[in-house]
C-alpha cells in the first residue's frame, strides 16, 4: 500500500513535531514506510507528553485509585465516586497553563469549556467549578496583565455556560514568571447506574460528530503544551483555542438528552488533538479500527487540509459510536439544539486508523500503538536534598501584632475577593458557602439534606524543599479543608505541574511528591481517581516550582450541620485541635520567613498521617455531633493568620493567651500541619476537652471570642477593621495600578 506525500518528512519536521530522532524510528518500524505529512502530526499529537504520559506513566501507576465508593478511577474522561442514594458525582482536574500564558482570556476559558465537556461527557450535570491559578511576581510587566485576562476568562466562560465557582486559589511568585499555571476542576452530578464511556464496541457502527464546526483554532496545541518556552512564545499564538460558552451549554443540553435515548455506545470530548485523539481512544479502548471520511466533517473554515482538521483543537465537539437504530432520534436532538450532528465514519474489525479526505486515504495506521501503546520511559532522577534545620536563633523576635497586619495584606495572604466577585458563585441556586472559607459547598438538589465539599490545594514552596512531604501535605491540607466543613472526604484528582522531565532534578521532584501523595492518598482513604501531568513548565530553562495541585470532594450527609470559617458569637472558647505541647513552631517555609523576612529557608513541616486521621475524625465528629461552632484549618500563616481570617468573616474578635515560653512568632506563625482551630459554646468546654483526652489528642483551650480586635498573646490588640482593611485591599489597589 502506498499513500501520496506531498510534503517531505526531514529531521527538522520531525523535531518540530515534538518527536525525539528514536521515536521517529519507532515510528517507521511501526507503519514499514516513510509517514505522510498528516500521520507524522497524528504521532506527534497522540505521543507527545501531554496526550501520552510517556514520562510519568510509569509513577502514575503507582498511586492508589480504588476503594468502597469509587465507580470509575483514571482511564476516563472524568472519574465517578458513590455518594449514597443511586447517586454519584463525576470530577476531574486538567492543566491549561501553556495556553493561557499565550493568550490568557482564551486560554483560561476553553480550559474551564475543556474540563466542563470532561464531566458531562460521562453523562453527568456539572454543579461545581474551582480554580487554581499561579502567576508570576506582582511587579513583573506581565503579571497584571494575565491575572487580568485569566480571571476573565475563567468567569466568562463558567457564568455564561451557568456552573457556580465555588472555590480554588490565587498565588503570587517569581518563579511563575514565564511559565503561569491554570489548572481548571468540575464536578458534576449523575445517576450511578448511568454513566457513559468513551470504549467503542461493535462492529461497522456510525461515529458521529456532535456540536461545533471544526476551525483552525489550536492546531497543534497539545504538541505545544508539551515543550518549553523560549523566545519563539508569540509565535504559539494560533495554537490557543476560541471558546464559546453558549454553544457549549446547548452541546451540554444536546448530549443529557441524547443520552435519555440509547442511542449512545460511546461518547468522548474532542479536547488536547481534537478529532485525533478522541476517535483513536475510543477505538483503542474498544479493540476496533475506526475509519474517518474528513469530506463529511462540518467545518467553518475553506480548503483545510487533513492534517489541520485531524489537529484542530476548536472547542465544543464530540465524538460519538451510535446506535442505528436511532440516528433520526439523535440527529433530531441536535438539530433541534442548533448544532452540527454528522456521520464521518465507523468502526471497523482490523485495528486500523484510516482517515479518508477529498476521496483520498491520506493515514493508514494501527491504532492500539497509536493509542495505547505510546512510548513510555523511565526517565533518570535523583533523588531531591532537603534543606538543612533552621537554627535555633535563626529567626529574631519581633512585634506580633505588626507582622499579623503585614501577613494578612501581603499578596499571598490578603483577599481573592477581586477575583472570585467576577464569578458567578450562586447560579443554580445550590451553593452553601461563597468562595474564602475552607471549601466550598454544593447542595445536592435532588435530596433534602445531601451536599457536597470541594477543596484544591497545594503548597509549592513545600514540595520545592521536600518533595515527599510537600506532596503529603498537598493531600493532607485538602483533606484537612473538607473535613473542615463536616463532610467526609471521597477522593481526589492531581494535577501535576512540574517542570522538564528530561532533568533528573525536576523528575526526581516528580518521583518523590508521587511517593508522597500516594503515601497520604493512602493512609487517609483518599483513592485518586482522576487526573493530568502537565510537564515542560519552564522558559529558558528556568522551571515553575513544582506544583502538585489536589483537588478532592467530600460528602456532608446533613448540610443544616455544616461548619463554617466565621465565628459564631461571642464569648465562646477557642480551642487548637491537633497541637503539638507547643501550640506549634514550625518556621521552615513559613509564609512569615517569606514574606516578612524576605527568606525561604528551612525544612517543609512534617505531616504525620496517622495524627492528621486521627484529628480529623475527632473535629468531623465535633461538627456533625452540633458541638462545634466555627472552624478553620491551620495552614499558610499558622495559628495567627487562622485567628485573623475567621475575625474578619465573622466581625468578632479574640484574644489569646500566650501558654509557653517559645518565641511568640514562632507559637503564632509556625506553620505545624493536622491542626484546626475550633469553637464550642463554654457549657461544653470540659466534654470536649474530656473527649480529646479520651481520644489522644491535644486540644488546648487557647482563649475566647469577643470584642472588636484580635489579641495574640501580649501583642497589642490590632482591631478587626485594621484586620480587614489590610486583608481586602491589596488585591483591587494592586489591579487597578496604586501599588506594584
Amino acid at each position: 500500500m502506498t499513500i501520496p506525500n506531498t510534503i517531505q518528512i526531514t529531521p527538522e519536521l520531525v523535531a518540530s513535531h515534538g518527536l525525539k530522532p528514536d521515536e521517529y524510528d519507532r515510528i517507521l518500524q511501526l507503519i514499514g514506510r516513510e509517514p505522510t505529512f498528516t500521520e507524522l502530526g497524528i504521532f506527534s499529537a497522540m505521543w507527545n507528553e501531554h496526550c501520552s504520559y510517556k514520562s510519568s506513566k510509569k509513577w502514575l501507576k503507582t498511586l492508589p485509585t480504588k476503594g468502597p465508593r469509587v465507580i470509575q478511577g483514571p482511564g476516563e474522561n472524568a472519574g465517578v465516586v458513590d455518594i449514597d442514594d443511586g447517586d454519584c458525582v463525576v470530577f476531574k482536574m486538567e492543566s491549561h497553563n501553556h495556553p493561557s500564558y499565550i493568550e490568557p482570556y482564551q486560554g483560561a476559558a476553553t480550559g474551564v469549556g475543556g474540563i466542563l465537556r470532561d464531566v458531562f461527557t460521562m453523562g453527568a450535570r456539572p454543579v461545581a467549578a474551582m480554580n487554581a491559578l499561579r502567576f508570576g511576581a506582582p511587579d513583573h510587566p506581565k503579571t497584571r496583565h494575565l491575572v487580568s485576562g485569566v480571571v476573565a476568562g475563567v468567569g466568562g466562560y463558567g457564568n455564561s455556560f451557568g456552573v457556580p465557582t465555588v472555590g480554588g486559589e490565587v498565588e503570587f511568585d517569581a518563579r511563575y514568571n514565564g511559565n503561569i499555571l491554570v489548572n481548571a476542576f468540575a464536578a458534576g452530578l449523575a445517576k450511578s447506574n448511568a454513566i457513559f464511556l468513551s470504549e467503542a464496541k461493535g462492529v461497522g457502527l456510525p461515529v458521529v460528530y456532535l456540536g461545533a464546526k471544526t476551525g483552525r483554532d489550536g492546531v497543534g496545541g497539545a504538541t505545544m503544551a508539551s515543550a518549553e518556552f523560549d523566545e519563539s512564545i508569540e509565535e504559539k499564538r494560533p495554537t490557543v483555542q476560541v471558546g464559546d460558552p453558549f454553544t457549549e451549554k446547548c452541546l451540554l443540553e444536546a448530549c443529557l438528552e441524547l443520552m435519555q435515548t440509547g442511542a449512545v455506545i460511546a461518547i468522548q470530548d474532542m479536547g488536547a488533538a481534537g478529532l485525533t485523539c478522541s476517535a483513536v481512544e475510543m477505538g483503542a479502548k474498544g479493540d476496533l479500527g475506526i475509519e474517518l471520511d474528513l469530506d463529511k466533517v462540518p467545518v467553518r473554515e475553506e480548503r483545510m487540509t487533513a492534517y489541520e482538521m485531524m489537529l484542530s483543537e476548536s472547542q465544543e465537539r464530540m465524538l460519538m459510536v451510535l446506535e442505528p437504530s436511532k440516528e433520526d432520534v439523535a440527529k433530531a436532538i441536535f438539530v433541534k439544539w442548533g448544532l452540527d450532528f454528522a456521520i464521518v465514519g465507523y468502526t471497523t474489525d482490523d485495528l486500523r486508523f484510516r482517515i479518508i479526505h477529498q476521496g483520498e486515504e491520506v493515514a493508514n495506521l494501527p491504532i492500539k500503538e497509536l493509542g495505547d501503546q505510546a512510548p513510555e520511559y523511565d526517565r533518570p532522577w535523583v533523588e531531591p536534598k532537603t534543606p538543612a534545620p533552621l537554627a535555633a536563633d535563626a529567626v529574631p523576635e519581633a512585634d506580633v501584632a505588626d507582622a499579623l497586619v503585614k501577613l494578612v495584606g501581603s499578596p499571598n495572604n490578603s483577599s481573592r475577593r477581586w477575583v472570585y466577585e467576577q464569578y458567578d458563585t450562586l447560579i443554580q441556586g445550590n451553593s452553601l458557602q461563597l468562595p474564602g472559607g475552607d471549601a466550598g459547598v454544593v447542595r445536592v438538589d435532588t435530596h433534602p439534606k445531601k451536599a457536597l465539599a470541594f477543596s484544591s490545594d497545594v503548597t509549592p514552596r513545600y514540595v520545592e524543599a521536600d518533595p515527599f512531604e510537600g506532596g503529603k501535605q498537598a493531600v493532607a491540607e485538602c483533606w484537612r479543608n473538607i473535613t473542615a466543613t463536616g463532610a467526609l472526604p471521597l477522593a481526589a484528582t492531581d494535577n501535576l505541574n512540574f517542570g522538564n522531565p528530561e532533568r533528573p532534578e525536576i523528575m526526581g521532584q516528580f518521583v518523590f511528591a508521587i511517593k508522597g501523595i500516594g503515601e497520604a492518598c493512602k493512609a487517609l482513604d483518599f483513592p485518586i481517581v482522576s487526573g493530568n501531568v502537565s510537564l515542560y513548565n519552564e522558559t529558558n530553562g528556568q522551571a515553575i516550582l513544582p506544583t502538585p495541585t489536589i483537588a478532592g470532594v467530600g460528602l456532608l450527609k446533613d448540610w443544616s450541620k455544616m461548619a463554617r470559617i466565621r465565628f459564631a458569637a461571642q464569648g465562646e472558647a477557642i480551642l487548637l485541635c491537633g497541637a503539638p505541647g507547643n501550640w506549634g513552631s514550625h518556621l521552615g517555609q513559613s509564609v512569615y520567613l517569606r514574606d516578612i523576612l524576605g527568606r525561604v529557608e528551612g525544612p517543609a513541616p512534617h505531616v504525620d498521617l496517622a495524627h492528621e486521621k486521627k484529628v480529623g475524625d475527632f473535629v468531623r465528629a465535633l461538627i456533625t455531633d452540633g458541638v462545634a461552632t466555627a472552624v478553620h484549618d491551620c495552614s499558610s500563616g499558622g495559628l495567627g493568620l487562622a485567628i485573623a481570617e475567621m475575625a474578619i468573616a465573622s466581625g468578632i474578635g479574640a484574644k489569646l493567651t500566650q501558654l509557653n515560653d517559645e518565641n511568640p512568632i514562632a507559637t503564632f506563625f509556625g506553620e505545624d500541619q493536622g491542626r484546626y482551630v475550633v469553637t464550642i459554646r463554654e457549657e461544653d468546654l470540659d466534654m470536649v476537652l474530656d473527649r480529646a483526652k479520651e481520644a489522644g489528642i491535644f486540644a488546648p483551650f487557647i482563649g475566647r471570642t469577643g470584642g472588636n480586635a484580635v489579641v495574640l498573646g501580649e501583642a497589642r490588640p490590632v482591631a478587626i477593621e485594621e484586620l480587614r482593611s489590610a486583608y481586602e485591599s491589596w488585591f483591587p489597589r494592586y489591579m487597578e495600578g496604586s501599588i506594584a
